[in-house]
């Protein structure tokens, strides 16, 4: 695809691809648990979470939690603790659970009824780039009407299609300029 970077950062740019900004935008978002799941606070959280109801129960399921509601039961009342395979089948399933739940959410308050939400790109680092090799970016606001596919692909953890959704529905309306912004320092918005 034109305007897409190959051979990113050889002159010493520095920055994130505008998708993964996205995703890290969308996380904070989503308000996820903050306290570690290593912390026995974190882990009661993300079980309590993922057991609270019989709908949860079976989407924890369906994400990779497969363990029997006896050991549910024992990791709950503190009499075992879960292992590191299990810990990592506990995030998972707790990520994957919770992007599902907000996803009707974050759609209706990032469309806003056709209105769209004010975006803001933060041009990359050029600091370390040497004068003859720097580009003029500047800061920029887009205001992104479609946000569907972009939370669709967000909810399913699939990097490749948050990428295309992000370059079609939203970085594309920069006009002319849209390759400059596939790296950024960071993609500001609120929901």
């Amino acid at each position: 695809m034109p305007e897409r970077n190959i051979d990113f950062g050889k002159f010493g740019a520095r920055g994130i691809k505008g998708h993964q900004a996205v995703a890290r935008q969308l996380d904070t978002l989503a308000n996820f648990i903050s306290t570690p799941i290593t912390q026995r606070r974190g882990l009661l959280a993300r079980l309590h979470y993922l057991t609270r109801t019989d709908h949860s129960r079976s989407a924890a399921r369906e994400a990779g939690l497969t363990v029997t509601d006896r050991t549910l039961r024992a990791w709950l009342e503190g009499n075992r603790n879960p292992s590191r395979k299990n810990l990592q089948a506990i995030e998972t399933a707790y990520y994957t659970v919770r992007r599902h739940n907000v996803v009707r959410y974050l759609l209706a308050r990032l469309n806003r009824q056709g209105r769209g939400t004010r975006v803001e790109f933060h041009p990359l680092n050029q600091s370390q780039v040497d004068r003859p090799h720097q580009r003029a970016l500047s800061f920029r606001t887009l205001n992104v009407r479609h946000w569907d596919r972009i939370v669709e692909a967000w909810a399913k953890d699939d990097d490749e299609a948050l990428d295309d959704a992000w370059v079609s529905d939203a970085t594309v309306d920069l006009g002319s300029e849209w390759g400059q912004y596939e790296y950024v320092t960071n993609i500001g918005f609120a929901a």
